[in-house]
């Protein structure tokens, strides 16, 4: 089977490509460039930007693909530009959505594939939502829409308190002793999934006929707190995580640009039905848990100086907010 991954060496995307390779597709990836150095050597790249659409119509130029999959497109004008890119060029366009797109405050439990997508509090969500509206009216391409939850590699930190690109701050905080938040009281459960327990299910719906035009969740069975995450990290590191509960709506008074994080996602249990994906994987796996990778997630911080950063003002913002709290 000949696919084209466009993305290739993100979270996801690294154990898809890996995965593909293992089942004996021929994978090429269309990129940038920046990363390619980490691709295995069987991987045909072509190397241009996906968002300048008549280099990337040069450049696919004569070329045909049994599946297409979209892993870094995020607004309604990607999957437009998609669409007029590879609707002569595959059978199958997959585009890569977010299971935070499904209805916010949560409805009901376990979430299915069925569930209503409505998400008012974050950006990123509701234009994932707008990529599967339009995606649904598309007529003359067959369409699979995957939904992921908070999948996860060996370099990735769990903390729900943090800002993009700054999520060092929360291995700094726990080994400099100061205090961590959570939100509400700690209990709220979240369903956290593992790449290579992802792509072990995902191969499955490439240029599989019983995944066109449908759609996908695909989550692990490992469920913790973000007060258990947070208890894994100090446990790792050799400390103690001094915790402290602060109301959703308490925390995003103080520093909105949480809403989104919070509200539309990490605030609310996440519990998955995933008896769909079951029905068309032939290795459904649920196997690596945080505890079996944060040692390398804390090497990976301490021996990659360029990853660890500190936003200043937002940690600034994080200790006025647990100051009020306690006053």
């Amino acid at each position: 089977m000949n696919i084209l991954i466009i993305g290739g060496t993100g979270i996801i995307s690294t154990y898809v490509v890996r995965k593909c390779l293992d089942m004996g597709m021929d994978v090429t990836v269309m990129n940038r460039g920046t990363n390619n150095a980490s691709l295995p050597k069987d991987v045909r790249i072509i190397e241009g930007d996906i968002n300048n659409e008549k280099e990337a119509a040069s450049l696919l130029k004569g070329r045909y693909f049994d599946s297409v999959m979209q892993f870094v497109a995020f607004t309604q004008d990607h999957v437009k530009r998609d669409v007029r890119l590879f609707k002569d060029k595959t059978d199958q366009y997959i585009f890569i959505s977010s299971a935070s797109a499904y209805h916010k405050p949560v409805e009901d439990y376990p979430i299915t594939e069925d569930t209503s997508l409505h998400n008012p509090y974050w950006d990123y969500s509701q234009n994932k939502i707008a990529c599967e509206d339009y995606l649904n009216s598309v007529q003359d391409l067959n369409i699979t829409i995957v939904r992921p939850s908070h999948t996860y590699n060996n370099k990735m930190i769990m903390a729900v308190m943090t800002r993009w690109q700054f999520d060092y701050a929360h291995i700094k905080r726990l080994i400099d002793g100061k205090p961590i938040i959570i939100p509400g009281d700690g209990t709220s459960l979240w369903t956290i999934t593992h790449a290579l327990d992802f792509a072990n299910s995902f191969a499955y719906l490439i240029g599989n006929k019983k995944a066109y035009n449908d759609v996908f969740h695909i989550t692990g069975n490992k469920v913790y707190t973000w007060e258990q995450l947070t208890q894994i990290m100090a446990k790792a590191l050799g400390v103690k995580a001094n915790i402290v509960h602060i109301p959703s709506d308490v925390i995003i008074k103080h520093m909105p640009e949480m809403e989104g994080p919070l509200l539309g996602d990490k605030a609310w249990s996440a519990l998955f039905d995933n008896t769909k994906i079951k029905s068309i994987s032939k290795e459904y796996t649920s196997n690596v848990g945080y505890e079996d990778v944060v040692d390398e997630v804390i090497h990976y911080y301490k021996t990659h100086e360029e990853v660890q950063k500190i936003s200043e003002d937002y940690e600034a913002l994080y200790d006025k907010l647990i100051a009020l709290y306690q006053h």
